[in-house]
C-alpha cells in the first residue's frame, strides 16, 4: 500500500506555495512548489487582452484582489469593455454597486454570460486542481493526496458601510475569543462561515476532489508553521510575526494560547515604525486605536503581562517574503525556517491544522513532522 500523502496550498499575492507532505518520510523529503499566485496569473491574462483590445468577460467564483484587480480596472480606463459575472465581480468588491457604477464594470448573469460573443472569456478562482495535477503530473507524479488543506488570506464581506479593516479585525478577536488556538482560523469544507466568502469560493472550486479539504487564513497558519522550527518552538512565550507582501500580523503566545493579536499593512510601514508598534505589542500598551488609525486593521492584548524582547528567547520571530523589513533590526528578530524552508511555512502550519481538524490524519501528518518516520530512503517510499 502507498504511504498517505498530504498537499497543503498556501496561496499569497506574490507566490502559491505547494508542498506535498510524504508520510513515512521526513518533511525535507516532501515534494515543493512556488509558482506565481493566482492574482499573478489572472493579471497576465487580463493585461494581455488589454493589449490586444479585446473584450474581456470574468467567470469563476471569489479570489484574492490586487493584481488582478488593478488590471480590470486598468482595462476600462483604457475604455474597453469588461463584463463579470457576480460572484466573480466580487474579487473586485463586495459591494456590486461599487463596481458597477464605480469601476464602470457591467453585471451580468452567468446565463447571460454564456450568451456573450466578441468576449474574451477568463475564469477566475484561486484553487485550480487541473492545474495542480498538471503540473505534478509533468515530473511524473501522480497527485492523489489523502487529504488537501489551502490557505488565502480572507478579509470577509463587510456588510455595506462597514470597514473591512474593522469587519476583519472584528473576526479575528471574535475567533480568539471563541477559541483560543491558530488551528480557530481554519476550517474543514463545509464548515465555513458565510461571511468569508474568499474561503467559501475555495471550497466551491474544490468540489471535484475525492478527499478531505481544509480551508484557512494565511497568517495564522505561517505563525502556526513558525512555531515548526526548533529555535522557536522551545519558547514558553513568542512573539511571532509573519510579513506579508499586503499585511503584517503578529500574534503574541503564552502558556495559555493566544495572548494578543496586531494587524496591519505591510506597504504602510518602515522598519522603525514597524519595530515601534512591536515594541508597544511586547509591553502589553498597544491599543486598537493606535493601528485602526493609522490605517491598520487593530489591535487586540488579551494579557497585558510584558513580553520582554532584550533576551535571547524573546526576541520576535519573523517569516513571511517581506521579512527583510526587519533585516538588521534593533529588536534583533529571530528568521524563522521550518524544516529549512521559510517559502513554506504557511504550508507547514497548514498541515499542522489538518492534522487537528482531520482525526484520519492526525498520526500520519504529526509523526512526519515530529521526525518521528523517516527510517526509510525516500527512493524506497511507495508512492
Amino acid at each position: 500500500m502507498p504511504f498517505p500523502t498530504f498537499l497543503a496550498i498556501d496561496i499569497g499575492t506574490g507566490t502559491q506555495d505547494v508542498y506535498l507532505l510524504r508520510a513515512g518520510l521526513s518533511p525535507e523529503n516532501g515534494y515543493k512548489l512556488v509558482a506565481p499566485s493566482p492574482t499573478l496569473v489572472i493579471r497576465d491574462q487580463i493585461q494581455r487582452a488589454t493589449r490586444a483590445r479585446e473584450a474581456i468577460l470574468l467567470t469563476g467564483v471569489t479570489m484574492g484582489g490586487g493584481p488582478c484587480a488593478w488590471a480590470a480596472e486598468a482595462h476600462v480606463r483604457a475604455g474597453l469593455r469588461l463584463c463579470a459575472t457576480p460572484n466573480a465581480a466580487r474579487t473586485l468588491n463586495d459591494d456590486l454597486e461599487v463596481v458597477e457604477h464605480e469601476l464602470g464594470i457591467r453585471i451580468v448573469s452567468d446565463d447571460e454570460a454564456s450568451r456573450l460573443q466578441d468576449v474574451t472569456r477568463i475564469q477566475l478562482r484561486d484553487f485550480d486542481w487541473d492545474a495542480l495535477r498538471a503540473a505534478f503530473a509533468a515530473v511524473g507524479h501522480d497527485l492523489r493526496p489523502s487529504a488537501v488543506g489551502v490557505a488565502v488570506f480572507d478579509h470577509g464581506a463587510a456588510p455595506p458601510g462597514v470597514s473591512d479593516r474593522q469587519f476583519r479585525f472584528d473576526y479575528l478577536e471574535a475567533r480568539i475569543r471563541q477559541a483560543n488556538r491558530l488551528s480557530a482560523f481554519a476550517y474543514r469544507a463545509g464548515e465555513v462561515p458565510a461571511s468569508l466568502t474568499r474561503l467559501q469560493a475555495i471550497v466551491d472550486s474544490a468540489d471535484i476532489l475525492d478527499a478531505p479539504l481544509v480551508v484557512m487564513d494565511t497568517a495564522p497558519a505561517a505563525v502556526l508553521g513558525a512555531l515548526l522550527d526548533p529555535g522557536v518552538s522551545r519558547q514558553l512565550r513568542q512573539m511571532v510575526v509573519n510579513i506579508g507582501n499586503f499585511h503584517t500580523l503578529a500574534f503574541r503566545l503564552g502558556p495559555r494560547g493566544i495572548e494578543g493579536v496586531f494587524e496591519h499593512h505591510t506597504g504602510l510601514l518602515t522598519q522603525q515604525r514597524l519595530e515601534t508598534y512591536l515594541s508597544a505589542f511586547a509591553d502589553g500598551s498597544l491599543m486598537h486605536q493606535d493601528v485602526f488609525g493609522d490605517r491598520g486593521h487593530g489591535a487586540l492584548v488579551l494579557d497585558p503581562t510584558p513580553l520582554p524582547l532584550d533576551s535571547i528567547d524573546g526576541r520576535p520571530v519573523v517569516t513571511g517574503p517581506r521579512r527583510s523589513l526587519l533585516q538588521g533590526s534593533s529588536l534583533q528578530p529571530c528568521f524563522a525556517a521550518p524544516f529549512g524552508d521559510m517559502m513554506l511555512t504557511g504550508c507547514f502550519g497548514l498541515l499542522q491544522a489538518m492534522s487537528e481538524l482531520l482525526p484520519e490524519a492526525t498520526q500520519a501528518i504529526r509523526s512526519s513532522l515530529a521526525h518521528e518516520a523517516h527510517d526509510r530512503a525516500p527512493w524506497d517510499a511507495e508512492d
